[in-house]
């Protein structure tokens, strides 16, 4: 089973404040970042920054010091630290979700679409650290509530994508309660999701989320159930 989760993060799907961003030449001869590309540079920077395993609270302070710039240059490009990390949650959503839209389109089987969306979580969890991070809600503990409402509405919409493709597992084999099994399997698969992204997490990006992961879904996800 192949999955074709994303790099790891180009960023370059944020978007920015102009469709054309090229860089205009400063007086030194160096050129300077138009407004879209600064902000991409300064999300850049907070991921980076969340890839340290150990990381404590980023502070805009750190972060300007980063990108060698003032921290009223950052505050140009957002109104806030928590409008910077909506734009990673941004990213999260528009990586994952547009795979999982080319699932939909692409793999008819509920049960091998459910499993191509395990593994595509996961892989970009791994390829992603400082994004994990932010998934799990370690880097949003001391920031604004809505961003940690946010990621948990991202992985309702997980859980709710699994749901429909295991009901569809479950009405063709003529289960007795398929809205019901659904929903019960696809609350723990998401658990299980969350629960190795944390891992990860927590263990400074040494365990793996995707460590045995074909074992682990012959379990969840067996193959004679579809």
């Amino acid at each position: 089973m192949t999955s074709s989760a994303p790099e790891h993060m180009p960023m370059a799907d944020i978007a920015s404040d102009s469709p054309s961003d090229a860089a205009t030449p400063e007086g030194n001869g160096r050129k300077r970042p138009k407004p879209g590309e600064r902000r991409v540079q300064i999300l850049q920077a907070l991921a980076a920054m969340l890839e340290q395993p150990g990381a404590e609270r980023v502070t805009t302070a750190a972060l300007a010091a980063r990108l060698e710039v003032s921290e009223a240059a950052l505050y140009r490009h957002f109104a806030s630290k928590a409008q910077m990390f909506e734009g990673l949650i941004e990213f999260i959503e528009q990586s994952v979700f547009g795979l999982v839209n080319q699932l939909v389109e692409r793999e008819p089987d509920g049960n091998a679409r459910s499993r191509k969306l395990v593994t595509l979580l996961l892989q970009f969890g791994e390829k992603n650290p400082g994004m994990t991070r932010v998934m799990v809600g370690d880097a949003l503990v001391h920031e604004n509530e809505r961003l940690q409402q946010r990621m948990n509405l991202f992985f309702d919409k997980i859980e709710s994508a699994l749901r429909q493709n295991l009901r569809e597992v479950a009405l063709l084999a003529q289960a007795a309660t398929p809205t019901v099994d659904a929903q019960a399997d696809a609350s723990a698969i998401t658990a299980f999701c969350v629960g190795r992204l944390q891992r990860f997490a927590r263990s400074g990006f040494k365990r793996s989320p995707s460590e045995h992961l074909e074992h682990s879904l012959a379990l969840l996800l067996p193959v004679m159930r579809s």
